[in-house]
């Protein structure tokens, strides 16, 4: 005879088989989107924020439980074919193409199965084969294909019936920087060709910096932020941070009356010194440490936008830029 009652957690398990706990929680709550035809904008957020979750409503692989969705005058979820063959989702962390065929072969498919005239998609491969410099890779089984080729090869499968809009989410994820640059190259090159409409998730702030000029910051299914990038970061990055190597190590004397300037200094160790001053203060504050320091080169940087962005998160609706 065995006694369940003296183990709890298989008790716990049948209670939860017959009597379980539901927690009801919004993915997305109130939010309004509206992209114009050649804009580039940025989703950001946190983990579980619910920027996949947008993406795919607005792809329609999912539906609305209440509210309407919009996209080139069609109600996504509904999936008609007009609707589908204008869109493209690429997503960095799953795989579009067949993993046991060649790209070339994988392309041919899709012209079959978007009903793409030949003569348009041998141009469209020609041209997007040779913006991401793949063509060595055209037979090749795609699994086969390191991590940045595979992902760019997806790129030109998604591109192939030139979507009038895009839904890129983490295309980076995952890739080495010489693979990312190469995919913001094409991504923004692409933009201005063409002028889709973009919506792009990333976690890589540099993402974000290099290829969008609007900026929507998601926190618990909610916009906190929708604008201009500019705006965020004139807004929140008010300190510039600037980095002195000197001839020989700063004695404190000399860091004494850097202080007494109103220079406040982040770091002093083996001729490196960091300081940070307000932005409008950056002249006054070289002019400064020319007058006192034997400088040999120094480095103004700006507050990363990863930073800001945490920032105004972590902030509340008090951070909000209005």
């Amino acid at each position: 005879f065995r006694d369940y009652t003296k183990e709890p957690g298989l008790v716990g398990s049948m209670r939860s088989l017959v009597k379980r706990k539901w927690i009801d929680k919004q993915a997305l709550d109130q939010v309004s989107l509206n992209v114009a035809p050649g804009e580039i904008v940025g989703l950001v957020g946190a983990n579980g924020a619910g920027k996949t979750t947008l993406v795919k409503l607005l792809a329609g692989i999912i539906h609305p439980s209440s509210g309407s969705i919009n996209v080139l005058g069609f109600t996504p979820f509904e999936r008609a074919a007009e609707f589908r063959r204008q869109i493209a989702l690429i997503m960095g962390q799953k795989a579009q193409l067949w993993w046991d065929l060649p790209a070339a072969d994988c392309f041919v498919l899709l012209r079959e199965i978007y009903q793409v005239a030949p003569h348009l998609h041998r141009e469209r491969v020609e041209m997007l084969v040779e913006a991401l410099g793949v063509r060595d890779q055209l037979k090749v089984q795609i699994r086969r294909l390191s991590l940045g080729e595979r992902m760019k090869m997806e790129l030109i499968a998604a591109l192939l019936h030139q979507p009038r809009v895009i839904f890129l989410d983490e295309p980076t994820i995952g890739l080495d920087l010489s693979a990312q640059a190469a995919i913001r190259s094409f991504i923004l090159s692409y933009s201005k060709e063409f002028r889709p409409a973009i919506i792009l998730t990333s976690h890589y702030m540099e993402d974000i910096e290099r290829l969008c000029e609007r900026l929507v910051l998601i926190r618990n299914g909610r916009f906190v932020f929708d604008g201009a990038l500019s705006t965020i970061t004139a807004r929140f990055d008010q300190s510039r941070y600037i980095t002195i190597h000197t001839e020989q190590p700063a004695q404190e004397s000399t860091l004494g009356e850097l202080r007494k300037r109103g220079i406040e200094i982040i770091t002093s160790v083996d001729g490196e010194i960091k300081l940070r001053t307000d932005r409008r203060r950056v002249a006054e504050t070289i002019s400064n440490a020319l007058a006192t320091l034997a400088i040999r080169d120094l480095k103004i940087e700006s507050t990363d936008l990863g930073t800001i962005i945490e920032a105004v998160m972590r902030g509340g609706s008090d951070a909000l830029v209005p």
